[in-house]
């Protein structure tokens, strides 16, 4: 039995993808959202998450710190229109990176490779792979801004992340120096443009 937990932010493709792939016999499936996945994880341990690279906070929770915390396998949802995504997907050492676009078939075959240990890509992305952009923040910062593009203060961010509100206002000015923003809301703009949030 291969335990898989779906992370997305929007409860009915949630429940969509986990129906999905409870069709399949040898599929245990869990789903959670941003601010619930870190403990199913933990509870879990799935052999493979997969996440909606455009969802809100997504790569953040599985990259660096503030992820996961687990050695889960990623498999991320993602279109070529986001090079960005992938680029920031790949950071996060993702294991297996399926087109949106794409059929239910594939990804049920891209579940069953990465569980095994595999990568997989579509084909469809290694353009996209190509024209991804350098991301200018660290893992942390991108925490930090994920969560205030979700409408966190610096106070629910300082508890969520286990800093100081003094360490959060850093992070957010160095987010905001380094995409080159005017303020912490044009800095939000700029990272989601570039699929970075």
């Amino acid at each position: 039995m291969t335990k898989i937990l779906v992370l997305h932010s929007v409860n009915l493709v949630r429940s969509a993808l986990t129906a999905l792939l409870r069709s399949e016999e040898s599929f245990e499936v869990t789903s959670a959202g941003p601010r619930t996945a870190t403990r199913c994880a933990q509870t879990l341990r799935p052999d493979v998450a997969v996440v909606d690279s455009d969802c809100p906070g997504a790569m953040a929770l599985l990259g660096g710190e503030g992820g996961l915390g687990l050695r889960t396998p990623v498999l991320v949802l993602a279109t070529a229109g986001r090079p960005a995504s992938l680029r920031q997907a790949f950071q996060a050492k993702a294991l297996g990176y399926v087109d949106k676009d794409g059929s239910p078939g594939r990804l049920v075959r891209a579940i069953r490779q990465v569980s095994a240990g595999e990568r997989f890509v579509d084909a469809s992305l290694a353009s996209a792979f190509l024209e991804a952009e350098r991301m200018p923040l660290s893992p942390r910062e991108l925490s930090v801004l994920a969560r205030a593009a979700e409408g966190d203060s610096v106070a629910e961010i300082a508890r969520a992340l286990h800093l100081t509100s003094g360490t959060v206002r850093n992070y957010m000015a160095a987010a905001t120096r380094k995409t080159g923003a005017r303020n912490r809301i044009d800095a939000i703009r700029i990272s989601r443009r570039a699929g970075w949030v």
